[in-house]
């Protein structure tokens, strides 16, 4: 399994966009995106524009120091915003990233919230941000989502990382410690003939989480195609049966909740 490249992040960009855009159109705007509690389609549209347009702020000016976010979490629909409005606004936000992207190139330092302050963080992040917001997009309209299985790996790759570095696991009033003996979770996403296309290792059982790729026993074991192991992960709702989980189902379903807040916040 390998990383997809800058040059494809940067394509994944623009083209989860406008499939996100082809989901929802004829859609009203007010109807609602069951994935996201109390979001309707406008909600999503103006988050994922105003993640886009973070992002591309960050990147294009070179930022060095954290970039308020203000405009990733202010989803409240405004007056004027019609659908012609934030149809025009995602995709020009898209297009505005993968230019600054394509502008920097790679390697360019910039700040990043994740432990790799390059451009190429933020071109791999906003390629799964924009995918994983698709299938949001899919559910609202009651469309079938499907996402190639080269970039769910990637994006397991990616969350996997970042779910296992200690600033995922820091102390947090009334939540559970996931730290502890015999906590391990195993990620395996398999192929239409059930053979193995990429398998991860979280281990929780030391002072900090590890993250391994590797094809080891656990507590439990969470099993489906890339796309559909993605979902699980991310929080998303699966098709019935699409997913196996193995084991203790309520570490996995800890582990979700917890390892994803900090890049949240």
């Amino acid at each position: 399994m390998s990383v997809l490249t800058f040059d494809r992040h940067r394509a994944e960009i623009t083209g989860q966009a406008g499939r996100l855009l082809s989901h929802v159109e004829g859609v009203p705007l007010t109807a609602p995106v069951p994935s996201c509690p109390g979001w309707t389609v406008a909600h999503l549209l103006r988050h994922v524009t105003g993640a886009l347009t973070w992002a591309g702020t960050v990147v294009a000016g070179r930022a060095a120091e954290p970039v308020p976010h203000d405009i990733v979490d202010d989803v409240e629909p405004r007056p004027g915003d019609d659908r012609s409005t934030l149809t025009t606004g995602l995709a020009r936000a898209a297009e505005r990233l993968s230019g600054a992207l394509a502008e920097a190139g790679p390697d360019t330092a910039v700040w990043s919230p994740g432990p790799l302050a390059t451009t190429g963080f933020w071109a791999r992040r906003m390629a799964h941000e924009t995918a994983v917001h698709r299938a949001d997009a899919a559910l609202a309209a009651g469309v079938r989502y499907t996402l190639d299985d080269a970039v769910a790996l990637d994006a397991l790759d990616e969350w996997t990382a970042f779910a296992a570095l200690p600033e995922a696991y820091g102390p947090r009033p009334g939540a559970p410690d996931l730290l502890g003996p015999g906590r391990t979770l195993r990620f395996e996403a398999v192929g239409t003939a059930a053979d193995p296309l990429g398998e991860w290792l979280i281990d929780l059982t030391g002072t900090a989480p590890v993250r391994r790729r590797a094809a080891e026993r656990a507590a439990v074991t969470v099993r489906g195609t890339p796309g559909d192991v993605l979902l699980a992960v991310y929080r998303r709702p699966v098709p019935e049966g699409a997913v196996e989980i193995l084991g203790d189902a309520a570490l996995f379903d800890l582990w979700r909740t917890r390892a994803g807040f900090w890049l949240e916040e």
